[in-house]
């Protein structure tokens, strides 16, 4: 077994650097953000399918490109002192996953395993993956431990599960040690990173765009669920907040720490109708629903306990109430009417 770990004096004198696959996108951009603000040099790794340009802070080094593309990758590892690599960049739309998931297994498994076989080849041994309690599929009680069984209901969620199996394996036979984040809906927004997809697919940026004017509806798929009020139960997570965890997770690799598979979430979790709700309230704003049948492989409640997390990690959410987080989307989305246009 080969260690791949640097201690920290050599970290610190040689300025090794943190690799963020994905960090023009919504979360990996926020992440980014947290880590320039702690001193840390980052080289974020995108394609610009679905992230921009513009979210890329100016202190990070961007290089643009595939993950399935080993010459490139083998080329970035060489170029930078990495020793850490977060990986956020997938594809993550539950409903596309369903209907075409060869897209799914080539661009999230594929990728994941370029991405590794370029950090064996480097020898780079820590990985932090932006994972995700679809995993769980239809768990039978709430919260959700990790000692629950994972069940995925679409391959989504199934192509994250044989990532977090392909680090299992990666760590036993080349000491690549990594902490798999396993959270549901990430919401909320920096002051200057946001959430701005093309198209949107979900609840509280469509929400705040019809609150705004600029979608004339909301869609509320299913009101037959099994919860208080008929519409999904989900665990909305301030995007911020994940990027403490990301931050946190990496110190634990730092110290030397085993290999852990920790759900970030609140234990609470909200309804459909209840996040709407919030949105009307936060923003002071109407508008218009319109009620739809379910969406394939959606599961009734996805609420995700931190226990294990807050204690390994030393995390908390600060930022976990509804009306926190979507206030400070709608902040963000008035400050920029066109996203990152």
């Amino acid at each position: 077994m080969r260690a791949f770990f640097v201690c920290e004096e050599i970290r610190g004198i040689i300025g090794m650097s943190v690799l963020v696959t994905g960090g023009a996108g919504y979360i990996g951009s926020v992440v980014v953000e947290a880590l320039l603000g702690k001193g840390e040099r980052v080289v974020v790794l995108d394609n610009l399918s679905t992230g921009h340009r513009e979210a890329v802070a100016r202190d990070a080094v961007f290089v643009e490109g595939d993950m399935r593309n080993g010459e490139l990758l083998g080329g970035l590892f060489a170029s930078h002192e990495i020793d850490t690599v977060m990986h956020f960049a997938a594809s993550s739309i539950v409903a596309e996953s369903v209907s075409d998931p060869l897209k799914y297994f080539d661009n999230n498994v594929g990728g994941a395993h370029g991405l590794l076989k370029a950090m064996v080849g480097a020898k780079v041994g820590r990985f932090i993956l932006s994972s995700t309690a679809a995993i769980y599929g239809s768990p039978e009680s709430i919260p959700i431990t990790e000692e629950m069984p994972a069940r995925p209901l679409n391959p989504y969620g199934l192509s994250k599960l044989m990532i977090e199996q392909m680090l299992a394996w990666h760590d036993r036979a080349y000491g690549m040690r990594y902490v798999c984040l396993r959270y549901f809906n990430a919401a909320g927004a920096s002051a200057v990173h946001g959430e701005a997809h093309d198209p949107e697919t979900h609840l509280i940026p469509n929400a705040l765009m019809a609150a705004k004017g600029t979608l004339d509806r909301v869609d509320v798929f299913g009101t037959d669920y099994d919860t208080r009020d008929g519409t999904c139960v989900r665990d909305y997570i301030h995007v911020q907040d994940l990027a403490d965890a990301h931050l946190k997770a990496m110190t634990f690799l730092q110290a030397g720490s085993k290999s852990a598979v920790l759900n970030l979430g609140s234990s609470v979790g909200n309804t459909v109708r209840e996040v709407i709700e919030s949105v009307r309230r936060v923003t002071g704003k109407d508008f218009p629903l319109a009620y739809s049948e379910r969406r394939a492989g959606d599961a009734d409640r996805l609420v995700a306990s931190a226990g294990r997390a807050c204690e390994t990690l030393g995390w908390e959410p600060k930022k976990g109430d509804i009306d926190t987080i979507v206030g400070d989307a709608w902040a963000w989305m008035q400050a920029h009417p066109n996203g990152y246009d």
